[in-house]
């Protein structure tokens, strides 16, 4: 167990030291926090750091059956229970700025201004903010005042008193999963379509920008996928507690770890232009050291 726990603690330190990197990248040019995909995707890095780095924490003390006094416990469940979805919510919007720019050129600048993309990171944060303020409600409701000094382990599951509480989970998760599906499809056909007509380098441009969606898909499967990884880990652990520690390893590898990796290969790389500001940033960062 400790050897696992150590590679986890590997990736976590790699990982946030990328994403910090790339976050140091998006301020170095003005056009990066002007331009809306590059802004949402500081977005993703910012909130990929928070819930890695929550939920690392929480990781550990699970597997260690460190108990924390469930106000405290409250605090970091609402957090992550907000990030698990601003991700995948964001990435939704940026596979819409994506179908915005290559099937409506003509309104992109309108649409995808400064001015909308705040707007935009504000309907995010909403949207991603109701399935945790109905949770929350129905727990306030339901919890007795003595209930928030008492030391647990700390997991969402604490917080699900009734059955009935649990499927309406799986309900919100399953209709975000659904909505942000149908939209991922939708801009994909759209653009395949434009793709299709194109010539010359607007078709080179727009396969591109397919490609990009394709993986905004591969990275948006594998998090709502995580959505659903606590109503299956909270089965295993009525029947086994080793089996629970073993996928929940799983589990945090795959659908946490993996789809978060994946943002510094979208943007961080294959984007020319933030490529090379990495590059140089990277460059100035050596020469400063020798």
């Amino acid at each position: 167990m400790n050897d696992k726990i150590m590679l986890i603690q590997v990736f976590v330190v790699l990982f946030l030291c990328i994403n910090l990197l790339l976050i140091t990248t998006f301020f170095t040019k003005e056009v990066f926090y002007t331009t809306m995909r590059y802004v949402l995707f500081a977005v993703t890095l910012m909130s990929d750091c928070l819930f890695l780095f929550l939920t690392d924490i929480l990781l550990i003390l699970n597997l260690y059956s460190f108990t924390i006094q469930r106000w405290l416990c409250l605090i970091i469940i609402i957090v992550l229970s907000l990030y698990a979805f601003v991700t995948p919510v964001t990435l939704t919007a940026m596979t819409l700025e994506r179908y915005v720019a290559i099937c409506l050129p003509l309104r992109h600048g309108e649409l995808c201004s400064p001015r909308s993309t705040l707007h935009g990171i504000l309907i995010i944060h909403i949207l991603s903010s109701l399935p945790c303020i109905v949770y929350l409600s129905i727990f306030f409701a339901s919890a007795s005042y003595g209930s928030y000094s008492q030391g647990r382990v700390c997991t969402a599951e604490i917080f699900i008193i009734y059955t009935w509480q649990g499927h309406l989970r799986s309900a919100i998760s399953q209709f975000y999963f659904l909505i942000m599906c149908i939209t991922i499809v939708f801009s994909y056909v759209k653009i395949t379509s434009v793709a299709k007509a194109a010539s010359g380098e607007d078709k080179k441009s727009t396969w591109r920008g397919l490609r990009t969606v394709g993986l905004h898909a591969l990275q948006l499967l594998l998090c709502l996928i995580q959505l659903w990884c606590p109503f299956i880990e909270a089965a295993l652990l009525k029947i086994n507690f080793i089996l629970f520690i073993n996928v929940k390893y799983f589990n945090y590898i795959s659908f946490i770890l993996a789809p978060r990796c994946l943002s510094p290969l979208i943007y961080g790389l294959r984007d020319e232009m933030f490529f090379h500001a990495l590059k140089r940033l990277a460059l100035c960062g050596l020469r400063k050291k020798h």
